[in-house]
């Protein structure tokens, strides 16, 4: 695993243009959708929304949604498409938790698709994210099943090689979520380092907060 960070950056203007990528996204918000009753009530979070391939496909059915990226360059494509879609319920914010930054805020639903492979410590992360989900609400991770390594064809910045997923419900667990479930959300073939072509699986991993009781 290489610990230096990725440039998203200078990926970020081609980000789009690939149709696994945004097939990917598409698979992933209809697994969230199947999972999470949405309605216009709710207020969402996308934490490392990239340009906003999912955090888009969430706003016909909540109230606001807010993309947070570490990447400028990211974030440039995903406030340039609220321009172009002239949308007043969703904005975007620059935070970076490798220098010290947190999440504030109150959110229905959190969601984060194909980021934590890419945070070295992710039990802090998760405390972070409890402590932000509304009473009641969710959180919902996208990730990859453990592949050797062998998804990306550039391993910087990857500081995990997918999850098991019973080792990563225990971290929902301890972080404070309850009634945790795992679903496959997406597949996805591509060649591996070696050019053969391979499968690759990604789940979708929800928790709930429970609602806080009051002392009678």
């Amino acid at each position: 695993m290489d610990n230096e960070k990725r440039d998203f950056n200078s990926e970020s203007s081609s980000w789009d243009r690939n149709p696994v990528r945004v097939k990917l996204a598409q698979d992933v918000a209809r697994a969230v959708l199947s999972q999470v009753a949405l309605n216009r009530e709710m207020d969402i979070l996308d934490f490392g929304c990239g340009t906003g391939l999912l955090t888009f496909q969430f706003l016909p059915f909540v109230h606001s949604i807010v993309g947070v990226d570490s990447s400028t360059g990211m974030l440039d494509i995903f406030t340039r498409k609220i321009a172009t879609l002239k949308m007043n319920n969703v904005k975007a914010a620059l935070m970076d938790i490798d220098k010290g930054e947190t999440l504030a805020g109150t959110y229905n639903v959190v969601v984060s698709n194909m980021t934590l492979h890419h945070i070295k410590e992710i039990k802090p992360l998760f405390d972070q994210f409890y402590k932000i989900t509304a009473p009641n609400g969710h959180l919902c991770v996208a990730d990859l099943d453990p592949d050797g390594g062998q998804f990306h064809g550039d391993n910087t910045g990857v500081f995990h090689f997918g999850f098991n997923r019973e080792t990563l419900r225990d971290v929902f667990s301890e972080a404070g979520y309850v009634n945790i479930i795992d679903i496959n959300a997406a597949e996805v073939l591509k060649p591996d380092k070696n050019g053969e072509t391979k499968r690759f699986t990604i789940f979708l991993m929800t928790g709930l907060k429970q609602q806080i009781k009051q002392d009678s």
